[in-house]
């Protein structure tokens, strides 16, 4: 399978081929609660793209999205970092046994790259 990519990128973050276990959390008809195992086979900044065995997910669809930890980093005392995502469903492309799932975070994981601007930093001495 190949992924087309534009000439003129629109992507304000660099994806990561990462392949990633995910599960969904969706509302299905009449309201019932859905849960789909997933995989996320690129992740950047702003979204990622999944693999999910079923087309449950409709496009512009709100899901939740939770990634899973290892009992040992759950205990340890390790700095929190964000499990739970929010996300909406971009679009769906069909595949044979697998369908290819957009999604775009509620809120993007950092904040954006303004070209031209340069961030400042507060700068301190080691002495």
């Amino acid at each position: 399978m190949t992924i087309k990519t534009s000439a003129a990128e629109r992507r304000r973050w660099s994806r990561l081929p990462l392949a990633i276990p995910v599960f969904v959390r969706s509302r299905g008809e009449a309201d019932k609660e859905l849960l789909e195992f997933a995989t996320a086979l690129n992740v950047s900044a702003g979204g990622m793209l999944l693999a999910v065995r079923r087309p449950i997910l409709r496009s512009t669809q709100q899901v939740s999205l939770e990634i899973p930890s290892a009992p040992l980093a759950a205990m340890a005392a390790l700095p929190k970092v964000a499990r739970t995502l929010r996300a909406r469903v971009l679009r769906m492309q069909h595949g044979e046994g697998y369908n290819l799932v957009a999604l775009k975070f509620a809120r993007p994981l950092l904040r954006p790259q303004i070209p031209g601007k340069l961030r400042r930093r507060k700068l301190s001495s080691a002495l």
